[in-house]
């Protein structure tokens, strides 16, 4: 599969209009003498509200809960999160983050940064992100990992909700391992972006994704090629999407996938987090 060429130059860092909004939230997980993950930082902003769920335990779990519609037009909202020396720390989302025209007609931005230790654990999960017809937003997600760091990132885009055209959306995806890049990618899709919508690209697919597993143990032992969904030849009666694991160049593997919608493709991205699971 490929994406709609394009280079992506963020927004100008004109100065923020009245109805734009400026929040960053930081999360910090470090374990104790006793092996459980605490939360020094745990500082929401803006729209993030953060909430520990669970117990206290080896993996922290922390729940993002949005508190006011955002990104907006003229936003710019980012979230630290950092997973210091053994620590595991599971972040997700209550729900779907909607990207919305906002007042000024500005682009928005939203930068998600991720730090992982030594021997540490990071998985980042959120709802998808859905781009609402009329916004324009830039998002990047940065992530550093130690050399013996392990990683679960899923990303869901849905272009448009239901019975509407998507925005504009501008993605960048970065990964670096041990100073290294492991994994750089861009894509961009909506009006104004020639072709995403053309057969070498979507089509006539609204949900796009992935999942990235970085595993040391992936050093000794790669996943194997494997197609998903349709692309698979399955028998099913309607769509499923189609999708594609692979190893990278690197202790890590990307599953890729495309579906009609945002059900579908979360399908594709848990079978395929169980293959990778069950090696």
């Amino acid at each position: 599969m490929t994406t709609a060429p394009t280079t992506l130059a963020r927004p100008p860092r004109t100065p923020m209009p009245a109805a734009g909004l400026h929040a960053t939230a930081r999360i910090t997980a470090r374990t104790d003498a006793h092996g459980i993950t605490r939360l020094p930082v745990l500082d929401g902003a803006g729209p993030f509200a953060l909430r520990r769920i669970g117990r206290p335990g080896p993996q922290a779990r922390v729940c993002v809960v949005g508190a006011m519609s955002a990104p907006l037009g003229g936003d710019r909202l980012a979230i630290d999160a950092t997973a210091d020396a053994g620590a595991a720390l599971h972040l997700t989302a209550a729900a779907a983050t909607v990207a919305l025209p906002g007042r000024t007609g500005d682009a928005a931005t939203y930068d998600v940064r991720l730090t992982v230790g030594d021997g540490a654990r990071l998985d980042w999960l959120p709802e998808p992100l859905i781009s609402a017809e009329g916004s324009d937003l830039w998002m990047t997600t940065t992530v550093e990992l130690a050399p013996t760091a392990r990683l679960v990132l899923r990303e869901e885009q849905v272009l448009g909700r239901t019975g509407e055209h998507t925005g504009t959306l501008h993605s960048r995806l970065t990964v670096r391992r041990a100073g290294r890049t492991l994994l750089d990618q861009e894509t961009a899709y909506g009006p104004g972006v020639p072709g995403w919508d053309t057969s070498a690209v979507l089509d006539a697919q609204r949900a796009v994704g992935q999942l990235l597993v970085v595993e040391p143990a992936f050093d000794e032992q790669s996943v194997a090629v494997r197609l998903l969904g349709d692309a698979a030849g399955g028998p099913g009666q309607e769509p499923a999407g189609q999708g594609v694991l692979a190893p990278l160049a690197g202790p890590a593997a990307l599953v890729t996938a495309v579906a009609p919608d945002a059900l579908r493709l979360r399908r594709l991205l848990d079978d395929a987090a169980r293959d990778v699971a069950a090696g």
